[in-house]
């Protein structure tokens, strides 16, 4: 088998674990589409290629997904350096979504935490953060959940240890939220 063939069964092999995820993503998608109708906001956080995810999946929302349909108001706690590089500058590395919670985050919003580990050290201070504050708190993660599994109140564990094949199937997630989130408007 070549590397392409070999990782294109890896991918249908966890596409096909992670189908069982399907009972917590309908919760998932029905916190978000719940905190939407009442007005609340969704935000999201996450390191390397998770930040990267979450700034995807926020441009999802307030773009366009599938269908047109007013701004769904979505934000990423990953692009902005001043703020970013400030907290870490003052309060370390991983407080840095934590206080943007503190600062955006309302009672009734839903913080969508990215970390294939389940074990980022910023993205479970800003869920601790999130609990506090009132928000709901939706994790993508893989590798059983890490930490992560203990704090939310919905954890998208993907069945995988491989990084990639669990960022994939985050991207595929985090597609259906917002599809769900557009089927609700």
């Amino acid at each position: 088998m070549s590397i392409i063939e070999e990782r294109m069964h890896d991918h249908e092999v966890v596409l096909s674990a992670t189908k069982r995820l399907q009972p917590e993503i309908e919760r998932a998608g029905a916190i978000i589409s719940k905190a939407i109708a009442e007005g609340h906001k969704i935000l999201f956080c996450g390191n390397g290629g998770s930040a990267a995810d979450a700034q995807h999946l926020a441009a999802e929302f307030v773009g366009r997904f599938q269908k047109e349909r007013k701004a769904l108001p979505a934000t990423a706690l990953t692009v902005d350096t001043s703020i970013l590089t400030a907290i870490a500058n003052d309060y370390g590395y991983e407080t840095i979504f934590k206080r943007q919670v503190e600062a955006l985050g309302q009672a009734g919003d839903v913080l969508v935490g990215i970390s294939t580990s389940g074990n980022s050290a910023n993205v479970l201070s800003a869920m601790y953060a999130a609990r506090e504050y009132g928000l709901m708190v939706i994790g993508m993660t893989g590798m059983g959940g890490g930490k992560m599994a203990e704090i939310c109140n919905v954890c998208l564990a993907v069945p995988s240890e491989v990084t990639a094949r669990t960022q994939e199937m985050h991207i595929m997630i985090g597609h259906i939220l917002c599809e769900l989130a557009e089927a609700d408007i």
